[in-house]
Formats: C-alpha cells, sequence, structure tokens
C-alpha cells in the first residue's frame, strides 16, 4: 500500500524542511510548498490526503488554501498551523470546514497524532460513502432495473422527492414494484438509518387494523392483555409505507387524515398523543379517482396522500428491459439453487418479449424462479418456461384487453389454489378483500 500523501505549506523555510523530514520519518509521503501561492499550485497540481498549512502567509493564507482544497481536493483533510493571536481566525477556517489546527509552538509529535487523526477521519469517511452506495444498490435505486423512459422517469421522480417531507402515492398495477419503490426513496432520503415498516391495508383484519396503525393501551378493547405501540410510532422518524391504502376502510379513513395532519397519534384507549416525525408513503393498484367518485375514499386523505403522486408503468410498456430483468432473475435464482444456469434459449426470449405479463414483473420472477427450478441444462427452454400454464387457449381476443387478461389470471389462479381465496390473495399479491371483490365482478 503506497504511503499517505502530506502538503506542507509555510513560508517559512526552516518550518518546512523541519516538518518534511519529520513526516517522512513517519513513514508519509510530503509534498512541500514555499509559500501560499506555490501551496494553491500543489493543491491543482498534487493527489494529496491531508494538507497542512500555515494560517498567515504573505502571498495566500491558510484560508485561501483550505477554499482551493474545498474546490480541487474535497476528500483531504486541512489542518492548520496558526500563532495564538490567529486563534479566533483559525476556529472561524474550521467552521468553513478545515479539520483541526494546531497553535504555534508545537511539538512535533502533536502534529503526528494530528495527521494520524486526519488519515483516520477521511478513512472512516470513505468507508462511509462506500457503504452508503453498497446499501443504495442493494436496498435502494439500485435496486431498480430498466433503462426504458418510464423507468427512467420514476427514478428521476425518486431523486427529486427523496430529500423532502412531502407524501407519496405510488400508483400501479400489482407486480409493479411500488414497495421497492417505497424502499429505495426511504433510502434515498435522510431516513435511511431510521426504521422502514411496510404494511398492506388489506391484509390485516379490519377489527385489527386500528390498534396495528395507531396501537392501544392495555384493556382499551377485549383481548387487550398489554399495552402496545402502533406501526406509526415503530416507524418514528422512519418510513411508514401503507400498502393497498384504498382497502382502508372510511371510518379508518377519517383517523388516518388526522393522524397526517396532527403528526401525532393517538392510540386507543389513551388521552394522550403521541407526537410523530414519520413520513408516510402509499400506494394501490386501483384508480382511486373512480374510488373517491363511488364514495369509497375521501377525496381529502387522497389530496393528503398524493402530494406527489408516482405512476409505475406496466411491464408490457417496458419491453425493452425484458431481457434485463429476466437476466437479473435467473442469475438470483441459480445463486440460491446452486445451479449452473447461463441463459435463456433464443424462442424462450421472444417469448417472453410477446407475453402480456399480467402479473408484471412479479410474474415474471415467479415464471423465471420456476424455470430455473425445473431446468435440465444450463439453457432455459421453453418447455422450462411453462408456457402452456402462462397461455389459456380460451384467450377471449388476439389482442385482449387488461380486464380480460385480469381476469383470466385471476381464474386461472383461483383453479390452481382449489378455490382457496387466501391462497389466491398471497399469490396475486393483493388481499382477501380485493379477491373477493374480483371474483363479484367476474
Amino acid at each position: 500500500m503506497s504511503p499517505a500523501r502530506v502538503l506542507v505549506v509555510d513560508d517559512d523555510a526552516e518550518m518546512v524542511a523541519m516538518l518534511k523530514t519529520h513526516l517522512a520519518g513517519e513513514g508519509l509521503a510530503v509534498v512541500a510548498a514555499r509559500g501560499g501561492r506555490e501551496g494553491l499550485r500543489a493543491v491543482e497540481r498534487e493527489e494529496v490526503d491531508v494538507m497542512l498549512t500555515d494560517l498567515v502567509m504573505e502571498e495566500a493564507g491558510g484560508l485561501e488554501i483550505l477554499a482551493a482544497a474545498q474546490r480541487h481536493r474535497p476528500d483531504a483533510r486541512v489542518l492548520l498551523m496558526t500563532a495564538f493571536g490567529s486563534l479566533e481566525t483559525a476556529i472561524e477556517a474550521m467552521r468553513q470546514g478545515a479539520y483541526d489546527y494546531l497553535t504555534k509552538p508545537f511539538r512535533l509529535d502533536e502534529v503526528s497524532v494530528a495527521i494520524q487523526r486526519a488519515l483516520e477521519d477521511r478513512r472512516l469517511r470513505q468507508e462511509n460513502a462506500r457503504l452508503r452506495a453498497h446499501v443504495e444498490q442493494e436496498e435502494g435505486i439500485g435496486r431498480i432495473l430498466g433503462t426504458a423512459p418510464g423507468i427512467r422517469a420514476v427514478v428521476e421522480q425518486i431523486r427529486a422527492v427523496a430529500d423532502s417531507e412531502a407524501p407519496v402515492l405510488l400508483l400501479g398495477e400489482s407486480g409493479t414494484g411500488k414497495e421497492l419503490v417505497a424502499r429505495a426513496i426511504h433510502w434515498a432520503s435522510p431516513r435511511r438509518g431510521e426504521p422502514f415498516v411496510p404494511v398492506n391495508c388489506g391484509a390485516i383484519p379490519e377489527t385489527l387494523l386500528e390498534a396495528e396503525l395507531f396501537g392501544h393501551e392495555r384493556g382499551a378493547f377485549t383481548g387487550a392483555d398489554r399495552k402496545r405501540q402502533g406501526l406509526f410510532v415503530t416507524a418514528n422518524r422512519g418510513t411508514l409505507f401503507l400498502d393497498e391504502i384504498v382497502d382502508l376502510p372510511l371510518a379508518l379513513q377519517v383517523k388516518l387524515l388526522r393522524v397526517i395532519q396532527d403528526r401525532a397519534v393517538r392510540p386507543l384507549g389513551s388521552n394522550a398523543q403521541v407526537e410523530l416525525d414519520t413520513r408516510v408513503i402509499s400506494a394501490t393498484n386501483r384508480d382511486v379517482a373512480a374510488e373517491v367518485r363511488e364514495g369509497r375514499f375521501r377525496e381529502d386523505l387522497y389530496y393528503r396522500l398524493a402530494v406527489v403522486p408516482i405512476r409505475l408503468p406496466a411491464l408490457r410498456e417496458r419491453i425493452e428491459d425484458i431481457p434485463l430483468l429476466a437476466a437479473h432473475f435467473l442469475e438470483s435464482a441459480a445463486r440460491r439453487l446452486g445451479k449452473p444456469l447461463s441463459g435463456f434459449a433464443d424462442d424462450a426470449v421472444a417469448w417472453m418479449a410477446s407475453h402480456r405479463w399480467p402479473g408484471n414483473v412479479r410474474e415474471m420472477e415467479n415464471v423465471v424462479e420456476r424455470a430455473a427450478v425445473l431446468a435440465k441444462g444450463p439453457t432455459i427452454t421453453m418447455a422450462d418456461l411453462g408456457t402452456e400454464f402462462t397461455l389459456d387457449a380460451r384467450m377471449p381476443s388476439l389482442r385482449p384487453t387488461l380486464a380480460e387478461l385480469e381476469a383470466q389470471y385471476i381464474r386461472r389462479v383461483l383453479q390452481e389454489a382449489g378455490g382457496d381465496k387466501a391462497a389466491a390473495a398471497r399469490v396475486l399479491g393483493v388481499s382477501v378483500r380485493t379477491i373477493q371483490r374480483k371474483v363479484k365482478d367476474l
């Protein structure tokens, strides 16, 4: 490993020579600059880790060296050398971004300690930056794959809203990746180190949903044998993701609106409010405007939740991303299964590109994983994809509508689940109430 590089700047030649000899003896690579003007040239020219500069010099002072470092070497740490009379200036320099200062006269071992602290601080900051980049890749925006215009627009919107506190409403069909986007917003935001709490509003029984969201005191209702904090409090300082928000009963919609407006929650059975700093991201696969018109969803709550609406494109709207997504899912499945899977046959790729994917990305992931399990060789074939289960000879038309495809898909999943609506709801990623309503519509 190459030694750390230190730039020493002083208009006192003896001081420069002394520091250069001492620091070289400590195993550091030293770049010496006699005076501020030479120091400014060195800042632009030399890659250094730490800068040790006098504060008061005739041609250019330490504050000018600091400003140049922030422009050209933002990762470098700047240490100032100052006489006692310039202490206030040194403190102001630290407010402007200097790492530390040394008061003349100082001992050489003090210089060594200060430089090692600066180098350690630089290393820790670089490591934190790498970890943040890794987390973003694994948990955030880096997990959203695709180059189609629709998905690029989603990524741009994520970056635009991440630092704000505005509620976000994610709109899109089942399987388009709404929770993935919600997590990406959370991980790209200043709240990334705090909890991300997802809740499916359609999966929790209506009788328990209020207590789950808002919490309850002991004895608040039959069976409440202990106090419990709600999910809003669990997500405090972080993000609460309310999936299938349209499935929320009207009575709870009123209470949710009050919690969001007041930024406080009153648990069931309590007279005290708990202050909140919780960001709300919600999602639905339904036509919210139609739900509002038909009186099933409050208009005031809709506008409160949809400060920033983001629409996720269906997979059939981003056909060019299908090969990339398929390769990613196959690589993940191969790694989990420990199988040497290398890719897809040409006819398999052609079929995936032409399929309508009513279940969107979730359906594709399931199809690829099933193919990976069944594959007998390194290449996924049409037989491995099981296309006989994804195409129906009773398809009503050669160019079916979305409603026809949805109906066909729900019938097939219900048939495979033996009529069990709860099992079908788990496969489809929707609530049991949604399945019941869809079956009634069919």
